[in-house]
């Protein structure tokens, strides 16, 4: 609840068009597809980070084509449903969001620190500083938040155009030199990390003007299914269009039309936005379907402790594999199996977890601790 002091200067900005009190047409009821949209999104990051550790990458096959899709997408979805999450908590509570969320950033910052230690590729640290400088553009309407984007993407096409972004990597091994300097860590952050700030915040800054939708409408879910699937299109045509120029002109212009995520380059960013919307406006539509039989009590405890199943899948999924000498040289099979066999663990873990607890490990302690 807004104090005397604070309901002004909201109707301030309001009447400047700066943020709009009345923006988010959301009922306060839960929408379950949106924790089924999560654990999907995990289950994705799961099969590429375990395709990854497990040397399977470069296999041409159908099945190399799938995962390849799922690379970047499936984080990109991620940090997108944290934005919608984010903005669907604040409501018209913004300044209690506003503590919470930051309480939680530093929370996020040394769990993701530490989980540095055994994993590079960790998102964590990452998400601790979009969720910073999410929440301090959360009062911003959809009207600013989406030039945001776009801005973001525009500054990582002049950064990558004019700082080295191989600086740090070593790419035979993806070992980052430099890391815990603060001249490193503020580049891997910002710049050429896996997960940059720039441009990655606009997938957060997205899911917040997700948020301020009708998501139960049929009519919007729709939207989001098809304008999703129209913008994955759009943008793998693009570039491949692109590339057909740019090879033509210099080889190296064509890392400014892919959409791989390393580096995140605009297409990329476009392509990642229309896999949110897919994953989304889909779980939305089947969510009353699975529900009646029976599959969506299921699933959605694991999409509601993606926090604590991200973590195990590094501690206790790669760590498995690390003990089996199954960590490098492996096929795509293979590693798309134990993907797969985690995941099902992890979702009869949570299920029955969710029997006797409100909240995951690792949840409940960020509530604990941050609120």
């Amino acid at each position: 609840m807004l104090s005397h002091y604070e309901l002004p200067a909201l109707k301030w900005y309001q009447y400047l068009g700066v943020v709009d009190l009345t923006e988010n047409p959301n009922s306060r009821s839960r929408l379950e597809g949106l924790d089924l949209a999560r654990y999907l999104a995990f289950v994705g990051m799961v099969i590429v980070n375990f395709k990854i550790a497990m040397g399977a990458e470069g296999e041409q096959s159908l099945l190399g084509l799938l995962t390849s899709s799922l690379e970047g997408r499936a984080a990109a979805t991620f940090v997108v449903l944290a934005g919608l999450g984010l903005g669907l908590a604040a409501g018209k509570r913004l300044t209690q969001t506003v503590g919470v969320t930051i309480k939680r950033a530093a929370f996020l910052l040394v769990i993701g620190l530490l989980n540095m230690t055994v994993f590079d590729a960790d998102i964590l640290h990452y998400y601790a500083f979009y969720f910073l400088f999410g929440v301090l553009l959360l009062p911003l309407t959809s009207r600013w938040l989406k030039p945001a984007m776009v801005g973001k993407n525009l500054a990582f096409v002049t950064m990558i155009l004019t700082l080295n972004y191989d600086a740090g990597w070593n790419w035979d091994d993806f070992t980052y030199a430099g890391f815990w300097t603060p001249t490193g860590f503020v580049r891997n952050l910002l710049f050429n990390g896996w997960h940059p700030v720039i441009p990655w915040l606009g997938f957060l800054l997205f899911g917040v003007v997700l948020s301020r939708q009708a998501l139960s409408e049929r009519r919007v879910q729709w939207i989001l299914l098809m304008v999703g699937c129209l913008t994955i299109a759009t943008a793998q045509a693009l570039s491949t269009y692109l590339k057909s120029i740019a090879t033509s002109v210099d080889v190296e212009l064509v890392e400014l039309v892919s959409t791989e995520p390393i580096p995140p380059m605009p297409l990329y960013f476009l392509a990642g936005v229309g896999a949110a919307c897919t994953i989304v406006g889909f779980c939305l539509l089947v969510e009353n379907a699975l529900k009646k039989v029976g599959c969506l009590d299921v699933l959605i405890p694991a999409g509601r402790q993606t926090l604590t199943l991200y973590i195990a899948h590094i501690l206790i999924g790669m760590g498995t594999l690390e003990a089996m000498g199954l960590l490098g040289g492996q096929t795509l099979s293979q590693s798309v199996l134990a993907s797969v066999t985690f995941c099902a663990a992890a979702t009869v873990y949570a299920f029955f977890w969710a029997k006797a607890f409100k909240r995951g490990p690792i949840e409940a302690l960020m509530r604990k601790l941050a609120g």
